[in-house]
């Protein structure tokens, strides 16, 4: 094997070097998975860079990339990278006044957009980025320049000794790129991170998970977030090919199509397919429905290690045997690690998923760490229900007097572009990042996060109430999507509850109920009736202090474009709270 990597625009060479596989990266065009070959990439990218120099960018100059997942990203991440130029990714669905901010305060020269609605979206900060030279597309976009020109210009007039002199400057510590993190207030905050903070993720996994050459990984999380960018260097570390999905709304095909064994995941999307399953076995009759539920409870009830004992496992095969397989086909039938990351897993689906030999490996970390603080893994003891598994090999971590994380090592970001205030706030002149998180450790050794920081809220009684675990736990409803705790410096605890309209309408069906729109239904009595036993239910499981009062059903479903949620499916809470802010005096007039 060749001498490995310490900058991430050698990984191009790298893996076709090394692996040379005829799928580095794919994409579905016009119906067909296009794939791209080793060869292919290095040769892509190599001619974006030549482009790019000849059009008068350099080492340090910032290029945005905004767009959906596909192999046009990859291409242009790697061609930026080669000139040692910094590509400052942003969500393809914030406001145009975050991108405005985004691109002033990177001042960014060139950004590539990947569709028309995005470029209608930014279009007019040509006139209000003063940095801003050209808006380029991957598509045929009308008033937009053509990505495929700068491409085309490079291999009309090939830079290759000019972009070796610049990487050859290029070190490990330099900044490599900024990541703006979707802040709840205030402006975007742009993480710097170096080539260094990302191959300390390398270093630190590359024992714990044994993907391979021979692995097909599915990509459809954003690559402007962390998480999915640096799975994806890992993957050209590894020789893992990479799968771009279509959308959201096309990944059950994608994943029939595609059939990995590798999909990096969010919760939310998890509790999504497993309500799904779990609504299909409920439309089931007789011995289907009873063998379906039999099997669920099994998994439900999964220890690692074969703890439950040899009747559980003999039990356990037969499930597997009789309706898992029928799980795993929807998945592709290769599915060998789920990673989770970037909210809390509830401990269920990590249990019964891995009873159906998917298992999924939760993570931890943040932007500001490159992400990964903590993770489990497939090694022997390298997993534990209900935690984030072991610190990563490489990172230190210790707590604060009231249980706050820190985090040091080669995985901490350089700080926050432009603002070194920021930066000190969170990050110690010995090196220890605050992360926010409150958490401990399990048996000495495995992470377990409790809630976030700046979360955790008193009532007017003076008792403490940690929303985050009480929302995970109310959301193994089948019929709860989402919901929010509320009650800081008020008498007593309530929450928005987002019906699982879907769910909803089966059970007005089951219970000869009319159904109209969502909106009207959850001011149906029956419906609130329903929705009252169900918080009183799980209520049973917290301190009386703790228990929700009051409740309101949402009228529509949150989503990232209506502001609720990130881009990452995490709740917004003030914005929530301030869109609602007559519900929440309605609650506690």
């Amino acid at each position: 094997m060749n001498p490995k990597p310490t900058r991430i625009f050698e990984l191009a060479a790298f893996t076709e070097q090394n692996y040379n596989k005829p799928d580095v990266i794919a994409g579905k065009e016009n119906g067909v998975w296009r794939t791209y070959s080793a060869k292919e990439y290095v040769s892509m990218t190599d001619n974006l860079a030549y482009g790019l120099l000849n059009i008068g960018m350099t080492r340090g100059d910032k290029i945005s990339v905004v767009s959906a997942n596909r192999p046009e990203w990859s291409i242009a991440d790697m061609g930026i990278n080669k000139i040692g130029a910094i590509n400052v990714p942003i969500y393809p669905n914030v406001t145009t006044t975050d991108y405005e901010y985004i691109l002033n305060d990177a001042q960014v020269k060139i950004l590539i957009v990947g569709s028309q609605e995005i470029f209608d979206k930014v279009h007019m900060l040509l006139d209000r980025v003063e940095s801003l030279e050209a808006i380029y597309g991957f598509d045929e976009i009308e008033n937009a320049k053509d990505w495929h020109d700068i491409i085309e210009n490079g291999l009309d007039n090939p830079q290759a000794s000019k972009m070796k002199a610049i990487q050859l400057e290029v070190k490990s510590s330099d900044l490599f790129t900024l990541i703006y993190t979707s802040g709840t207030t205030g402006n975007p905050k742009g993480v710097m991170l170096s080539h260094d903070n990302l191959f300390s993720q390398f270093i630190g996994l590359k024992d714990a998970l044994p993907i391979q050459d021979t692995d097909r990984a599915i990509s459809f999380l954003p690559l402007c977030h962390v998480f999915e960018r640096v799975v994806e260097y890992f993957y050209l570390y590894r020789g893992t090919s990479i799968y771009y999905a279509e959308s959201i709304e096309l990944i059950g095909e994608n994943l029939k199509e595609i059939q990995p064994s590798i999909m990096p995941t969010v919760p939310r999307l998890l509790e999504k397919v497993y309500d799904k399953i779990v609504g299909k076995g409920s439309d089931l009759t007789g011995i289907k429905k009873t063998l379906f539920f039999w099997a669920l409870n099994l998994g439900l009830r999964h220890e690692l290690d074969g703890k439950n004992g040899w009747f559980y496992e003999v039990q356990l095969k037969l499930a597997n045997k009789l309706i898992f397989n029928k799980w795993r086909e929807a998945v592709g039938g290769n599915m060998k690690f789920i990673f989770s990351g970037a909210a809390a897993l509830q401990p269920r689906l990590a249990r019964v998923f891995t009873a159906a030999q998917m298992p999924i490996f939760e993570g931890y970390g943040l932007s500001e760490t490159s992400p990964v603080i903590s993770v489990n893994t497939p090694a022997p003891g390298g997993k534990y229900y209900g935690t984030v598994g072991k610190i990563m090999e490489g990172v230190e971590v210790k707590f604060g007097d009231d249980g706050e994380i820190f985090c040091k090592g080669h995985n901490v970001m350089m700080g926050y572009y432009n603002k070194p205030e920021l930066t000190s706030e969170v990050l110690d002149d010995q090196g220890w990042f605050a992360t926010g998180d409150i958490g401990t450790l399990v048996d000495g050794m495995y992470l377990k996060i409790t809630d976030r920081k700046k979360e955790i809220f008193k009532t007017s009684g003076g008792k403490y109430i940690a929303p985050q675990v009480m929302e995970n736990k109310f959301k193994e409803s089948r019929i709860i999507e989402q919901i929010m705790i509320l009650g800081e410096g008020q008498k007593m605890t309530a929450a928005f509850v987002v019906p699982d309209f879907t769910s909803l309408q089966v059970w007005c069906k089951n219970h000869s109920i009319s159904y109209s729109t969502d909106a009207e239904m959850t001011e149906n009595p029956e419906i609130l009736k329903k929705y009252e036993k169900e918080i009183a239910h799980y209520n049973e499981q917290f301190a009386h202090f703790e228990r929700v009062k009051k409740f309101v059903l949402m009228k529509e479903v949150w989503t990232v474009d209506g502001g609720e949620l990130t881009a990452t499916l995490k709740l917004k809470r003030k914005p929530v709270l301030d869109k609602y802010q007559k519900e929440f005096n309605e609650i506690y007039s």
